[in-house]
């Protein structure tokens, strides 16, 4: 297990980043995917923003992109309707338990 998924395991969401070329490496590695250097670790803010939306049944499924770079896929508690491209996330729940589970609510505007 590497540090991103022991992380997440306890709730936090978390990214590599390399202190030598000041980049985000995403998805998260123990070294840089430019220089190949040690990377260090750091919360990532959990405000985002949607990018695409779908939906599977009555579950409501988004791309949210975190900090100009990051991208991951979730569930958003909310209907389909009330959500929009461009609109403002919170990820609100993380889980580890051999899968990767993200899981977002829409911001108050």
């Amino acid at each position: 297990m590497n540090k991103f998924e022991s992380e997440l395991k306890t709730g936090n969401f978390v990214t590599s980043e390399c202190n030598h070329c000041n980049r985000v490496v995403w998805p998260p590695s123990d070294y840089c995917d430019n220089c190949f250097q040690k990377v260090s670790w750091r919360k990532i803010s959990k405000n985002g923003t949607i990018i695409e939306l779908s939906k599977k049944e009555n579950d409501v499924f988004c791309i949210s992109e975190f900090e100009n770079k990051i991208r991951i896929m979730g569930k958003l508690d909310a209907q389909i309707d009330m959500a929009k491209p461009g609109q403002r996330v919170k990820l609100s729940k993380c889980l580890f338990n051999g899968k990767n589970r993200f899981f977002f609510s829409l911001e108050n505007n």
